[in-house]
């Protein structure tokens, strides 16, 4: 029997029982504080100072997606702040990324983290919302004074820009398959290093399932849901069925991920590219979002909603997260959240699909880690491997 530790703030629990050579059953279970209950009774203010400190990992999208909710009960009108807002998430999602390319593989390489390089990065991430809200004032309902500080944005970029290419490539990001195959045979940072491991025979396709990737849908696809049945937040579905989100669900049709999706499945080949693709792209995505701002004031809040019921829906690193809300009385009576983690790690699952019938090696434990890894749930996981034979 094999282990690895889960903490305090929740945990993703994965048990393999093995026989005869093989994966013969596969238990997912997710236990994730009751974050959602802690917003209720609250403010839209209170909750919004809240939220970031509730949801640590990904503290900008969940207080986005909140956000989104509380503006749509309350009928305010923000969209002269949603390019802003897309810069935020993705500057987040870049962090986090990064965190996996440069703190996680490594270690999964038995080589050491490369934490500056990771410090550097979330420096210039966190260099954008003063850039964009000098007052630091964008995460509140109606948004804040946006004045876009074009010099300082075009630093951060360049700087994100720069420490994606010194520490993830180090050479020409790769294009295409032969490219990739390429770039991972050199090995010149851990990240190809990586990619060489999950490309080899045995391990490029291992994960592969025939799930469906969830459908970018918009925050009213969610909030019906969510506001109809409160077990959709630990069990989500759509059409009746399992999916996964992340980033091998945004860029199944990127050529390069296209080429190990149709080589290898839905495995770990596929998986690693899709971050490398989202991190290779992210400071031309953030160019471009950031010539579309526009300077904007708060919104008006005509003081009219006291009462009502939104819904939120935002990227973030590990997928799309969404948000619904009841306001009474001024006050948050009812919120739901689902997040990635309950899609990627649903019973029925990716994972779970994934491992099934898998091969029952040596190498077993730390497949079903890498796996684990990429599908990146947002808890602690404890993976338990039980040979029947």
């Amino acid at each position: 029997m094999s282990g690895t530790g889960a903490g305090l703030e929740g945990s993703v629990s994965v048990r393999l029982e093995t026989a005869a050579g093989r994966v013969r059953a596969v238990s997912v279970q997710v236990r994730r504080p009751a974050a959602a209950r802690a917003l209720c009774g609250r403010t839209p203010d209170e909750a919004m100072r809240l939220v970031p400190l509730l949801f640590s990992l990904c503290g900008t999208a969940q207080s986005l997606a909140a956000l989104n909710a509380l503006e749509d009960a309350l009928g305010l009108d923000a969209r002269t702040h949603a390019t802003a807002r897309v810069l935020l998430a993705e500057a987040e999602t870049a962090t986090n990324h990064a965190w996996q390319v440069l703190m996680d593989w490594p270690t999964r390489l038995g080589e050491a983290p490369q934490p500056r390089e990771l410090a550097g990065l979330r420096a210039a991430a966190a260099a954008i919302h003063p850039a964009l809200y000098p007052a630091r004032d964008g995460l509140r309902p109606g948004g804040g004074l946006l004045r876009p500080d074009r010099a300082a944005l075009t630093a951060a970029v360049a700087a994100l820009r720069e420490g994606v290419e010194r520490a993830v490539f180090a050479a020409p990001v790769p294009t295409d398959a032969a490219d990739l195959e390429r770039w991972a045979e050199a090995g010149e940072t851990g990240a190809a290093r990586l990619m060489q491991r999950v490309l080899a025979p045995g391990m490029a396709g291992f994960g592969a399932c025939g799930v469906p990737a969830l459908e970018p849908h918009p925050a009213r696809w969610f909030g019906e849901r969510l506001s109809a049945d409160a077990a959709f937040s630990e069990r989500p579905r759509q059409d009746g069925a399992p999916a996964h989100t992340g980033p091998l669900a945004r860029q199944s049709t990127h050529p390069l991920v296209a080429a190990l999706l149709s080589r290898h499945g839905s495995g770990l080949a596929a998986h690693a590219a899709a971050r490398l693709v989202e991190l290779a792209g992210l400071a031309e995505r953030l160019t471009r979002w950031a010539d579309r701002l526009e300077d904007a004031d708060p919104a008006p809040d005509t003081g009219s909603a006291r009462c009502g019921a939104g819904s939120g829906a935002v990227e973030t690193a590990r997928g799309r997260l969404a948000h619904w809300l009841r306001l009474e009385d001024s006050r948050i009576a009812d919120c739901r959240i689902v997040a990635p983690t309950e899609w990627n790690f649903a019973a029925d699952g990716p994972l779970a699909q994934g491992l099934a019938g898998a091969v029952a090696d040596g190498a077993l434990a730390g497949r079903t880690a890498l796996l684990v890894g990429a599908l990146d749930p947002c808890v602690a996981p404890a993976i338990t491997i039980q040979d029947e034979d």
